[in-house]
């Protein structure tokens, strides 16, 4: 390591070190600018964004936003790894899912993938995957003492397991050697099916893994069905967190020390677009879990495996492009939030079965996020953050008190079993569906930006998911049944129905609002027509009249609009528009609703399709 010489020089010599309350002075003069006349600690909240779990994202952080010390990498709390080297020896394990029922084709699929880049397999077996009598088939030419294997089996967990032990025999395979997990997750299966399992299985196959199987985990703590009925890390957390607080309970009950019970434990959880979040999240799983293993008298054991799966609630069936985008985001966030196991989800995973094509995008994004950019080579990189540390510790809190309610509640089984956890995750995700219809949380390519013209993406049905439980949300849900509509219309007419956008003076003028508008309709598979690029008064008829719309749209600018708008939309009733949204605000004769930012789209553009005599 060169050491440079102390020369005495500083690059911020000449400059005065700056306040907080200087900076919040020029905050104000920006609000003000903007019509908000508040000073202080106002001024700084008005910058503040509120998000879920009663959080709040601040414009700026500073020392002054003390967190509790993280410690250090691999030792208690664990918040900035379970691992004293991280991920730096070899990165993040690069763990592939496969969902297909045809075992020769899932065999395919996996020796293409461990020939490319995978380090692990994600397999579902029995209902809705690869059938437990061809497991061994599934599995032909995989080392499996090379290539750990998670299973996925549901109410055929005990037989999968007990059909890939009996692989591991046949083919020769070490005790020490077999790597992975085995899947049992009763109250993972039961929140996803409504089905109670027995957890005296899932207990057999812990004490047969601490016996004899030493780098083989029996049981995982899938977060996921709480994600994907919508709700939030927090809750994700809080629910975790019980579940393996029940399984913790079953496994000492079964014989097994609280040192061996965690030690057969896998933690699931959903990577989000939200990489700061999605950080956050992991870090405060750690601090968690640490928590609940030095409350049972085992602090040692602590460290928890974490497999973090990019959210398949922010994927997207339209412009499923997109999605690469969003995966690649999310798993940067779990790799920077330590995870040691990353499942990128292919970008047509909404869509039914991935192609070759998908599953190789998948796989290199986290070959990119390690070879290339080197994300793995600093453990907790996101450590020593203000707004990162902060953010952690007040996502544990939240989460902590969630997982108290639940064991208040008579723990995971009982809470699920009386409505309890449903209940409060359909009250978070309702809230969230208003900021979605509100699009205060755009979906690119959806609700922003949509593209009418675009070829929908087509791949073969995949296996019907277990369903019986908690409900699966997806953020373009409400978005999607618009454009359904829209695509149904045009198989039935041969064109989309249309909005007239009645463009008012000069481009200058009136682009910024037609280019609002246009997004906003197309966003519900309303096709814009903005031509002529100008009109008025006089010519706003003719223009209508030929444009094949039956509802218009004013766009222009507050001047033009009291100038204009009333006379405008006198034209075009008498050339028979049904229905004229302005695009702003105001109040004029002749305007029946107005679009704005920040109004409820769903309901706008529902109710315009139901105008024009689009069925639902």
């Amino acid at each position: 390591m060169t050491v440079l010489p102390d020369d005495g020089l500083s690059l911020a010599a000449e400059f005065p070190d700056a306040t907080h309350e200087q900076w919040q002075r020029l905050v104000e003069g920006v609000l003000r600018k903007s019509g908000k006349d508040v000073s202080g600690t106002a001024a700084e909240e008005a910058l503040s964004t509120p998000v879920e779990d009663g959080l709040t994202t601040r414009p700026l952080y500073t020392a002054r936003d003390s967190a509790p010390d993280a410690g250090y990498p691999g030792f208690a709390p664990f918040v900035r790894g379970s691992r004293a080297e991280g991920n730096v020896a070899d990165g993040w394990g690069v763990r592939q899912r496969h969902a297909g029922t045809d075992p020769a084709r899932v065999n395919e699929a996996v020796l293409a993938d461990l020939e490319n880049g995978v380090t692990s397999l994600w397999l579902t077996v029995g209902r809705g995957g690869i059938p437990v009598s061809s497991l061994a088939r599934a599995l032909d030419g995989v080392y499996l003492d090379l290539a750990p294997v998670v299973l996925d089996a549901g109410a055929e967990t005990e037989a999968a397991a007990r059909a890939l032990l009996s692989l591991y025999e046949e083919r020769g395979v070490p005790d020490g050697s077999a790597r992975g997990n085995l899947g049992a997750d009763p109250l993972g299966h039961e929140a996803r099916t409504g089905e109670a399992l027995d957890p005296a299985a899932a207990a057999g196959l812990a004490r047969l893994c601490d016996k004899r199987f030493t780098h083989l985990r029996a049981l995982t703590v899938d977060a996921l069905p709480y994600h994907e009925a919508g709700g939030s890390a927090a809750e994700e957390l809080g629910a975790s967190l019980a579940t393996a607080v029940a399984y913790l309970r079953a496994l000492t009950g079964a014989g097994l020390s609280v040192e061996a019970a965690c030690g057969q434990l896998e933690f699931r959880y959903a990577a989000t677009a939200d990489q700061f979040l999605t950080i956050a999240k992991l870090r405060a799983a750690r601090r968690l879990w640490a928590r609940v293993a030095e409350a049972s008298g085992a602090p040692a054991a602590g460290a928890q495996r974490q497999h973090a799966v990019t959210s398949p609630v922010m994927m997207t069936r339209r412009d499923p492009w997109v999605n690469m985008l969003r995966t690649t985001v999310a798993c940067l966030g779990a790799g920077v939030g330590g995870a040691d196991a990353v499942t990128v989800l292919p970008f047509d995973h909404s869509l039914g079965l991935p192609d070759a094509f998908a599953r190789r995008i998948a796989r290199n994004t986290s070959s990119i996020l390690l070879e290339e950019s080197h994300l793995a080579r600093v453990i907790d990189p996101a450590g020593g953050s203000w707004y990162v540390e902060r953010l952690t510790d007040e996502l544990a809190h939240s989460a902590w008190e969630f997982f108290q309610t639940i064991e208040r509640a008579g723990g995971q089984a009982a809470a699920l079993r009386s409505g309890l956890i449903r209940e409060r995750l359909a009250a978070t995700w309702a809230a969230r569906s208003a900021r979605l219809a509100r699009r205060r949380e755009p979906v690119t390519g959806v609700s922003e930006f949509p593209s009418l013209a675009e070829r929908p993406v087509e791949r073969e049905a995949a296996p019907a998911e277990p369903s019986g439980g908690l409900p699966k949300v997806r953020r373009d849900e409400a978005f999607e049944e618009l454009r359904a509509r829209s695509d149904a219309h045009l198989a039935a007419t041969g064109t989309r129905p249309r909005v007239f956008l009645a463009a008012l003076g000069p481009a200058a003028a009136h682009t910024a609002r037609a280019t609002f508008a246009s997004n906003l309709f197309q966003a519900g598979g309303i096709e814009p027509v903005h031509d002529p690029v100008s009109v008025d008064a006089e010519t706003a008829a003719e223009a209508f009249a030929a444009s094949g719309a039956t509802v218009a749209c004013l766009c222009s600018s507050d001047a033009l609009y009291a100038e204009q708008a009333e006379a405008v939309a006198a034209a075009l009733r008498s050339a028979g528009a049904r229905h004229v949204y302005l695009a702003g605000r105001g109040d004029f004769a002749g305007v029946d609703e107005y679009v704005f930012a920040g109004c409820d789209a769903v309901a706008v553009l529902s109710s315009a399709l139901d105008r024009m005599g689009v069925a639902s």
